[in-house]
């Protein structure tokens, strides 16, 4: 079952880019935790709370496919390092406002979030170019499964820094963290020696016909959707689960309730990486909606537990089937994306999920601060409801064909460790099946 992992971790450079994409990232899940408690302590609104947070990703949203293009030219350790010092200094700025200035939280939030780090994108148009077959599906699998400990850790992180110290000192440790771990993504993209443009891949006759933009792409535009859709959910659970916590004046909860929920993803990413063949969309798409739909019954207003800690196997259930349908969704825009424009592809999943994620936060804060905390949970799940409805529309990539050999860059290897078997026409494994 773990062979898939073994063949992938034994090409050169994926861990060292993988751990330090994670590291650049690492803020991102305490964002939201250190926003929500601080804006609510400056206005005492879940709405506005949900607003400040939301412009921070559709600040992102509005440079994802800006972003992406200028990584497939080339520099992209530059674009990282710049990205990661103005983020930075606008996290800090934040914090260090006072209260009295409660109204200029949204445009320094859209400002900032624009320089947001770029490591999501840059890696993962990156992993089509250092494996292939097996271990491209087994590599998003393996990203989206260990970019859950960042939501089971960063919200721990965070938590204890707002518990013991307050929300302005947790902002300035995450400002802290997200320009450390930009310049280790920075330096371990220089090492790789992939900071240069991406090969083209595509047969003469389609390298000359006019550049169009990627959501004109069918297959693509439903995935940028479903992108869209699905982190909108989970973006709308995690300010629900800190404003339970919060109206509990406990916000030590939000570390236990949020890991707990990461734990699943964990877990059921770690799974479903084992498995051959290519996933099927529609049925994780319904599974991850399923879960959310689940939790709803176990919250206030609905039913009052004495502690809701109770809910955590829920939670436990609920998280198993997010990690599997966002590797799903990014391995099949690995797939259908030209290959020298896979970081504006993924540009435009960033894009999708900022934009999400600003629909999300405010529409989920109203929500809550209208029908409670089982409101905030319904509207999170509807999102994903949508998405697994949108799923059933999108079509299947072509199996990669393993034979092809790709162009050599130099100091980057393009290929991962030779299969065992015969190889050539005769040897070339029959497609798997999609699970």
């Amino acid at each position: 079952m773990l062979d898939n992992y073994r063949r992938l971790f034994g090409v050169p450079h994926v861990l060292s880019l993988l751990a330090w994409s994670l590291a650049a990232r690492f803020y991102l899940p305490g964002q939201m935790i250190a926003v929500t408690f601080l804006v609510v302590e400056w206005t005492g609104s879940y709405s506005y709370a949900g607003l400040v947070a939301g412009a921070f990703t559709l600040g992102m949203a509005l440079v994802g496919p800006l972003r992406g293009r200028m990584a497939d030219r080339g520099a992209s350790d530059r674009l990282v390092l710049v990205c990661g010092v103005v983020f930075s200094v606008g996290l800090t700025a934040m914090a260090l406002m006072p209260g009295s200035l409660w109204w200029a939280a949204v445009p320094l939030a859209l400002a900032t979030g624009a320089f947001g780090s770029p490591a999501n994108q840059v890696v993962r148009g990156l992993w089509p170019r250092l494996t292939r077959g097996p271990e491209r599906q087994a590599i998003y699998a393996a990203e989206a499964t260990t970019q859950e400990l960042l939501f089971v850790f960063s919200p721990i992180a965070t938590a204890a820094v707002v518990a013991w110290a307050g929300p302005r000192e947790a902002m300035l440790v995450l400002a802290a963290l997200a320009l450390a771990g930009s310049v280790g993504f920075c330096l371990a993209l220089r090492r790789a020696g992939v900071t240069g443009p991406a090969p083209a891949e595509e047969a003469p006759e389609e390298a000359g016909r006019p550049r169009r933009s990627l959501v004109r792409i069918p297959a693509l535009a439903l995935l940028f959707v479903m992108a869209f859709l699905t982190v909108g959910g989970v973006i709308g659970m995690d300010l629900t689960i800190v404003a339970w916590a919060n109206e509990l004046n406990a916000p030590e909860y939000v570390m236990v309730l949020a890991s707990v929920w990461a734990l699943g993803s964990l877990v059921g990413g770690a799974v479903a990486g084992t498995f051959p063949g290519r996933p099927r969309l529609s049925r994780r798409a319904l599974a991850a909606a399923a879960g959310l739909v689940l939790l709803v019954p176990f919250a206030p207003p609905i039913l009052y537990l004495t502690t809701p800690l109770w809910a955590l196997p829920v939670l436990f259930l609920s998280g198993l089937t997010l990690a599997p349908l966002l590797a799903a969704v990014m391995g099949h825009i690995g797939d259908l994306a030209p290959s020298n424009r896979r970081s504006e592809a993924f540009g435009w999943m960033a894009s999708a999920f900022g934009a999400g994620g600003a629909l999300a936060s405010p529409m989920v804060g109203a929500m809550i601060d209208g029908f409670g905390i089982a409101g905030g949970m319904a509207g999170a799940a509807m999102m994903l409801l949508v998405s697994a409805g949108t799923s059933l529309f999108v079509p299947l990539p072509a199996e990669p064909d393993d034979r092809v050999t790709r162009p050599a860059e130099p100091g980057a290897p393009t290929d991962g460790p030779a299969p065992a078997g015969p190889t050539g026409t005769t040897g070339s494994p029959r497609p798997r099946p999609e699970r």
